[in-house]
């Protein structure tokens, strides 16, 4: 409405399946604690491969309360979300019957889709990949499910009872930051009340593996899974694959407040850029991402003063970790020495789109609790990134203002401002 104030939207409910432990409670003792929920394979037989480890989730759908049938068709990431979406309707307070059905919004984002249930069928039509005309009459029926990652975000509608706008987000690794960005402004343009989105992704599969191994973006320490994600340290290798899942319950501040919900923090800011540059490459000054930084800070009408916390995307790749460092003195100077900064793929690994809504968990849950998690795994500085990592060991501390950020294949680049909810500032 043209005029007013834009409306302040808060997290009401957080659901998560990660790396390490099933819910958000799990989550954020592990994050806290600086352990690390990486390690060898399980999920197949990984030996043919260069990179053997991944984060895996123990993820057990029976004890989950899913059906025979939606176990039998749903892709393990669809399970992932729609999991965490329960969790976070749950810990909203609400209930899908208290939701108004053409009010409520569902925006998840995810960059592989269900490609675990793909590969899976690639290999059952073609016989284990020894047949070049596949066999279509062996695929199962939902198979167009598999090529349609819309059919994410649909099984999270039907969950809660959605009929307002519906989306799915891919944008590779910045899916799940931007998932929540669009959630945020359904609500702010008034076309949605209540939005439940987040991001889910479970690509510990063979081609997924493959893909990476192919252009050594991933750790090779295999003898060490437990060490091998080592954000902003000088001996990192490359990330480590992960899967995962993060949900929230979105709404505007005064209804919220107005049904005495708690808000765990407000989402100020938000910002994605694209650098029409490369793929996969990065330039070493950090403009890009400062440039989100920045149009996000903006946004959330803070300044490097403001900042108590960086959650970073910190994959553990030379050329993001310096980038993202070039970004933060980019966009705060002197004052990006003094603020701290980590990155949990350090213990959970890099569940690609999901990551993103992982990392705003984290960053809710530390204005929550006002905890800064580590960056695990941090042993040798690196003279190129040479900012306060916060390492190994989590710091208590006031944190009223957190910044997110992400960096994806594609040229992607987004950015998130959380704050403590004005209520409790």
């Amino acid at each position: 409405m043209t005029g007013s104030a834009p409306k302040s939207v808060v997290v009401t409910g957080i659901g998560v399946r990660a790396p390490g432990g099933v819910g958000k409670r799990a989550f954020w003792e592990l994050l806290t604690a600086g352990r690390t929920a990486t390690r060898t394979i399980s999920l197949f037989d990984p030996t043919p491969f260069r990179s053997r480890i991944a984060g895996e989730v123990d993820f057990d759908p029976v004890a989950e309360g899913f059906s025979a049938e939606q176990i039998a068709t749903y892709d393990r990431a669809t399970q992932f979300a729609v999991a965490c979406a329960r969790e976070a309707l749950a810990d909203s307070g609400l209930a899908a019957g208290d939701l108004d059905p053409e009010r409520t919004g569902v925006s998840i984002g995810t960059a592989v889709g269900c490609s675990t249930s793909l590969d899976r069928e690639y290999e059952r039509v073609s016989r284990g990949g020894a047949e070049w005309l596949v066999d279509h009459t062996l695929a199962v029926p939902q198979l167009f499910d598999y090529f349609t990652p819309t059919s994410i975000s649909r099984e999270v509608a039907w969950e809660v009872g959605a009929e307002g706008p519906v989306t799915v987000v891919s944008t590779g690794c910045t899916s799940g930051l931007d998932a929540v960005g669009y959630g945020t402004e359904l609500i702010r343009d008034g076309r949605a009340d209540v939005v439940v989105c987040g991001a889910t992704d479970a690509p510990v599969s063979p081609i997924t593996v493959a893909c990476f191994d192919a252009i050594k973006a991933t750790s090779a320490n295999n003898d060490d899974p437990a060490g091998a994600s080592r954000p902003f340290d000088r001996d990192r290798d490359g990330f480590v694959l992960a899967e995962g899942a993060a949900v929230f319950v979105l709404e505007e501040a005064a209804a919220a407040r107005r049904r005495g919900a708690h808000a765990y923090a407000e989402i100020s800011g938000f910002a994605t850029r694209s650098n029409a540059y490369h793929m996969t490459g990065l330039r070493p000054d950090g403009r890009e991402m400062s440039e989100a930084i920045d149009a996000a800070m903006r946004q959330a009408r803070r300044t490097g003063g403001d900042l108590h916390y960086i959650n970073a995307h910190g994959s553990g790749t030379r050329q993001n970790d310096r980038h993202e460092t070039a970004a933060f003195k980019r966009s705060f100077g002197q004052r990006a020495y003094e603020v701290p900064v980590s990155s949990i793929k350090s213990m959970i690994g890099h569940s690609l789109g999901a990551i993103g809504s992982l990392e705003l968990a984290a960053s809710a849950l530390a204005i929550e609790h006002g905890v800064i998690p580590p960056t695990a795994n941090y042993a040798e500085p690196d003279p190129e990134c040479d900012l306060d990592y916060v390492p190994n060991v989590a710091r208590e501390r006031r944190v009223d203002t957190v910044l997110s950020v992400g960096s994806g294949f594609g040229g992607f680049q987004s950015a998130a401002v959380l704050t403590k909810p004005a209520e409790v500032a």
